[in-house]
């Protein structure tokens, strides 16, 4: 029979200096293992089956004489019952990093979603405009909470506050929450429907945005204010103001004149031919070229070391803030963006030029899948009639009432 540890008391467990195992006895196996640096450890030797084990049972003095008398008997007692501690305490340690592997704030996974799908944007400023609006929004209320614990009620506090001050940036922030929430569901960062979801979801409990906010148009110039605005644009000095003409003359996006290379030109043709991943709809547009247009781009003069039409200081595309620039220094409350408004309300207010003619001319996308299918070709031919007549009206004060007859193609 195996000679049993004399029990010791605390304060003689606290003398023990010599490195090995020593036996503290009232637990048969319960050793305070010293190490040659001094480290002291509690260890508890004993058989599970067959298999003599050491059982670790934490540091000393961290785990006091008393404590480590516990945690044996409790390993002890396991054992009886035909469970393995070490097994056990594996198994406890894997599933608590499994849970630390899949417990993720959401400010954590709005990080991972906007580094994940940013380079998808075409915009930079898009990643920025994600990250600022759920920072100031959604974070100071969900950002530290676990996204598998978001409920319609978290949501609710995000939106509530701002539904009727500010629906446009609140709808937008709902966007990017559900967008968010179901990138941490397919990660498996959380489970079950979305509760950032609109349809049959948040809009059985908020208004409609549209019904809460009027919808604010881009300021636009008059159409019989064009003639004098155009008489005094054509003396502003500078780039800004000769792409501001262009964006004029053709109903161009800002972005697509600022953009603009001399490649995509073709002015025998009468083209330009702005390509697929410049435009909003992601669809090579051809711009049919008045000959107003024409005259401008032949005027302005080629920088060596760029193929940038309209360049800034460093041969870069202008800033999107340079063509409001110019209409501010003209002492202009519009917004370059609202000249493709007037040029829709002229098409159809002063011309019988169809609908669907000017909305090509705006590269606006179909909305109709079926006519969109049909719709082979782009009217080119027709939509140079109007751009030109366009851009003689611009250039001669318009009478009310007129209506332009649209010419006959041959």
């Amino acid at each position: 029979m195996p000679k049993k540890a004399v029990e010791l008391g605390a304060l003689q467990v606290s003398r023990l200096k010599m490195p090995g195992r020593h036996a503290v006895g009232g637990v048969a196996g319960l050793h305070l293992w010293i190490k040659a640096t001094g480290a002291k450890s509690w260890i508890l030797r004993v058989l599970v089956g067959p298999v003599r084990k050491d059982i670790g049972l934490g540091g000393y003095p961290d785990v006091t004489l008393a404590g480590a008398r516990d945690a044996a008997r409790r390993a002890r007692d396991q054992i009886v019952q035909g469970i393995d501690p070490v097994e056990q305490r594996k198994q406890a340690r894997a599933l608590l990093m499994a849970e630390n592997a899949t417990a993720k704030t959401f400010s954590q996974c709005a990080e991972a979603f906007i580094n994940a799908k940013g380079d998808e944007w075409d915009n930079p400023k898009h990643r920025q405009q994600w990250t600022n609006t759920l920072k100031t929004y959604a974070d100071p209320h969900i950002g530290e909470l676990l996204v598998r614990d978001i409920t319609l009620a978290h949501i609710l506090e995000v939106l509530q506050p701002i539904w009727k001050t500010k629906t446009e940036t609140a709808t937008r922030v709902r966007g990017r929450i559900e967008a968010v929430l179901d990138w941490a569901t397919v990660r498996g960062y959380r489970q079950g429907d979305n509760p950032a979801r609109w349809k049959g979801h948040l809009e059985q409990l908020l208004p409609k945005p549209s019904k809460v906010s009027k919808v604010e148009h881009h300021a636009a110039v008059a159409l019989d204010d064009m003639a004098g605005f155009w008489t005094q644009l054509k003396v502003a000095n500078g780039n800004g103001a000769r792409a501001l003409e262009l964006a004029i003359l053709t109903a161009a996006r800002s972005g697509e004149v600022r953009g603009a290379r001399w490649p995509e030109f073709d002015l025998e043709a009468k083209l330009w031919t702005v390509p697929a991943d410049r435009m909003k709809g992601k669809r090579e547009h051809r711009v049919p070229l008045s000959r107003q247009a024409i005259e401008l781009l032949k005027a302005t003069p080629r920088v060596d070391g760029t193929d940038v039409v309209f360049p800034g200081v460093k041969g870069q595309s202008l800033s999107d803030m340079t063509l409001l620039k110019v209409m501010r220094t003209m002492g202009q409350e519009q917004v370059p963006h609202g000249f493709r408004s007037t040029f829709r309300d002229w098409a159809a207010e002063r011309t019988n030029f169809p609908r669907d003619l000017a909305e090509m001319a705006l590269a606006h996308v179909i909305e109709s899948k079926v006519e969109a299918a049909y719709r082979r070709g782009d009217m080119f031919a027709k939509r140079l009639q109007m751009m030109q007549a366009w851009a003689d009206f611009i250039e001669t004060p318009a009478t009310k009432g007129n209506v332009l007859p649209m010419a006959r193609t041959g």
